[in-house]
């Protein structure tokens, strides 16, 4: 079973919550980071996004991004943006997004439960994206950012929770995008830790690169230690643990920047090859098997054959693999989506606006627009032991940087 246990939290003051609290690093770039940063020097962009302290060519792997991000941090704890609390605690966190509601718990998981498989993962990380995160944590000596993990539902947990969201909350704000984020601190853990300890496997729902940061960093610094104990803080990263059934799981749609070669009238006619095509009002697919496609001005929906697909089968039944199988590399010769940059991925956050935008522009040449993978079909690849194809979730609402931060030390 996994193991979890209070921290002693790195938090702004109640007055400072809304305005250090920020989108998480990897959900914007660096002109959008910069201009939700605008005006606002307690961002916890700074930290978590410190490139937007420094000259736009700044190489982003660059020493002097890490020790940005080092700098702007201490600076916070010395001005009192950021304390340490006195005791060890978890916290609850609830989000409101258009009227959905999710509740996770916060508090450390273990890395060894990490490396042995406890915690459960569904994707690859990208070797350079690994090593910068991991190198911003060794540098801050902290998660900045928590790793986001679901678990199936255990009904005590879940009626504690709801009994202790009855009282006051220690945050509450709504952030510019719309989301209410509600924070409680826990003052007895105990009761959650051992309920949560009683769940079978934890599962990374996002944030596979800062879990796997977060186990390097732990590993490298038990290395370093001759007099490493096992109970040191290090040994243990931030995360947010949600009940599965409240997620909410978007698309990740795709878009490819070149026909392959091909005029449009014979990308139709090999998409027709795959399954049902037909025009479609609707860029939206209303249910799995189906993918809306933008090309050439228009939306087409293609529909493969539901005898053609295997479900017992936990990859290869997944949108995103049969897409990938049956489209992108026989049609399009992208052979591996995660490295090609022939191909790029849009999450569903973002509309199918964003789609027809990026086509129209001239840069990219077709669009997919997908459906949702499921939750059960996470939990099912990860028990399986198998990987998803890259960017197949995008989670909704995502967590806020710097309102709960977790030091190494």
């Amino acid at each position: 079973m996994p193991r979890v246990k209070p921290f002693r939290a790195v938090r702004p003051p109640v007055d400072k919550a809304a305005a250090v609290a920020s989108v998480p690093y990897d959900v914007v770039n660096r002109a959008e980071a910069a201009q939700l940063a605008e005006g606002n020097p307690d961002s916890f962009l700074h930290v978590v996004r410190p490139d937007i302290d420094l000259p736009p060519e700044t190489d982003p792997y660059a020493d002097e991004i890490y020790d940005t991000a080092a700098k702007n941090f201490r600076a916070f704890m010395d001005a009192g943006t950021l304390q340490q609390d006195a005791d060890e605690s978890i916290f609850l966190y609830r989000q409101i997004m258009d009227g959905n509601s999710q509740i996770g718990v916060v508090a450390c998981a273990h890395i060894d439960d990490y490396e042995n498989n406890r915690i459960l993962k569904h994707e690859f990380t990208r070797p350079a994206k690994e090593d910068d995160r991991t190198r911003h944590v060794t540098t801050l000596a902290a998660h900045a950012g928590p790793v986001f993990l679901t678990y199936r539902d255990h009904e005590q947990l879940n009626q504690s929770v709801e009994d202790a969201i009855k009282q006051a909350p220690l945050y509450d704000f709504t952030a510019e995008d719309g989301v209410q984020h509600t924070v409680w601190k826990i003052e007895d853990a105990e009761s959650y830790c051992k309920a949560l300890g009683e769940v079978p496997a934890f599962y990374v729902a996002d944030g596979h690169h800062r879990a796997a940061s977060a186990w390097r960093a732990g590993k490298a610094r038990r290395k370093a230690n001759a007099d490493h104990t096992g109970e040191e803080e290090y040994n243990w990263f931030l995360t947010v643990l949600f009940p599965a059934s409240q997620l909410n799981v978007l698309a990740y749609n795709r878009v490819i920047k070149d026909l392959n070669g091909q005029t449009p009238d014979q990308i139709r006619e090999r998409l027709a090859e795959v399954g049902t095509l037909e025009p479609t009002g609707d860029p939206v697919p209303d249910q799995a098997g189906s993918f809306c496609i933008y090309l050439d001005g228009s939306w087409s929906k293609l529909t493969v054959p539901a005898g053609s697909i295997d479900h017992n089968d936990a990859i290869n039944s997944l949108d995103v693999a049969l897409l990938e199988k049956r489209v992108i590399r026989p049609i399009f010769g992208i052979e591996d989506v995660r490295t090609d940059p022939r191909i790029d991925f849009v999450g569903g956050i973002r509309g199918t606006g964003e789609l027809e935008k990026k086509v129209q522009s001239g840069e990219w040449a077709f669009a997919v627009s997908m459906f949702p993978t499921s939750i059960a079909q996470l939990m099912a690849v990860s028990d399986a032991g198998e990987v998803m194809p890259p960017k197949s979730t995008w989670f909704e609402p995502k967590l806020r940087s710097g309102l709960l931060v977790h030091l190494l030390d």
